[in-house]
């Protein structure tokens, strides 16, 4: 495998019917599966707004870090949401098409753990989230599992969902929702909210098929995503989330939650599953429960040039009751907190 070496991060297409070329601190798959005490572990969509996020805190926890993106032009997104001291700390950048197993299992190799964030989609927003990409969401979520199983050093694999996999489950606002809750696929398509329709039916394949495969999954379920920059740096994932939003704030189930705290909460999760953590999380900061909030949410997504609709509430609403339920995650990061086991 032909290399090259110069002072920038690692670029390398994952493509085996094509020769490869390296443009690193290292050689393509150079570094040993362990530098030091560093696990090599592998982020996809690296470009995104919650894989670079995602990255950084890996990075800061001392992690060997490879990240993939779909073409070679993502990489100058990432080097708006990534430093170049960040950049240059990376095991690797490789170009990896999400659809090509071959390219995947070429991508996850030798890794200890694939952090799969499910956000290869339409990055700019361009086109609006459609069935067709749930549809293919779907179908790389099982690639995903089964590249992790034939190419990882270690089958273990933390995937990102959402939170609209497990909030459209009717019209009952006296059910409790947690891990437990899943999205009816019907309701979904009955009411067009294919984001919702993607990430539970991706989602569910990923369970399917690692314990077909014997693959360690967990997944963080988390609400719209928020930073600084919202919802610019990541429309792609804010206006499809959004859609059906007058109704998720009526029923209390609109939540936000702290892209930076997202990403730390997949890193912790990841590091405690020795300790027992399992199973799915669902994330976020805070229920949009009362109109100043949602009226200051909805100036903040038009102010982007996003249209959530009317998020509003009857004058006389004072507070709206929520049942969605985030303690299994608070649990963890609190035992992570005292140093303890997620089994106790």
């Amino acid at each position: 495998m032909e290399e090259m070496m110069i002072s920038k991060p690692l670029i390398q297409p994952a493509f085996k019917a094509e020769p490869s070329h390296c443009f690193g601190n290292g050689g393509a798959f150079g570094s040993s599966l362990i530098a030091g005490d560093n696990k090599l572990v592998c982020v996809t969509s690296g470009n995104s707004y919650l894989g670079a996020n995602i990255v950084k805190k890996l990075l800061a926890n001392g992690s060997l870090v490879r990240v993939t993106i779909q073409n070679q032009v993502d990489l100058e997104d990432m080097r708006c949401l990534i430093s170049d001291e960040e950049l240059n700390k990376l095991e690797s950048v490789m170009v990896a098409k999400m659809q090509d197993l071959d390219s995947l299992c070429a991508v996850f190799s030798g890794c200890h753990a694939i952090f799969h964030t499910s956000s290869f989609i339409d990055p700019h927003g361009i086109s609006g989230y459609s069935e067709q990409m749930a549809y293919l969401e779907t179908e790389v979520a099982k690639n995903v599992i089964e590249a992790c199983s034939r190419a990882a050093y270690i089958r273990r694999c933390i995937f990102t969902s959402s939170l609209l996999a497990s909030v459209w489950i009717g019209d009952n606002l006296n059910t409790a929702i947690d891990e437990s809750c899943w999205s009816s696929e019907e309701f979904c398509r009955e009411n067009k909210l294919w984001l919702a329709l993607g990430k539970t039916r991706a989602e569910q394949a990923a369970w399917k098929k690692s314990k077909e495969l014997k693959v360690k999954l967990v997944t963080l379920c988390p609400g719209l995503l928020m930073a600084p920059l919202f919802p610019h740096a990541h429309k792609e994932v804010s206006f499809p989330y959004i859609k059906g939003g007058s109704h998720m704030l009526r029923q209390g189930i609109l939540a936000t939650a702290d892209v930076s705290k997202v990403a730390e909460a997949h890193v912790h999760v990841y590091e405690a599953m020795d300790d027992g953590a399992c199973g799915r999380y669902l994330c976020f900061d805070k229920i949009i429960k009362r109109l100043d909030e949602a009226i200051q949410l909805e100036t903040e997504l038009k102010k982007h040039g996003l249209q959530p609709g009317s998020l509003v509430l009857p004058e006389d609403t004072e507070e709206i009751h929520s049942n969605v339920s985030n303690s299994k995650l608070a649990k963890l990061l609190f035992q992570v907190c005292q140093g303890k086991s997620c089994r106790q």
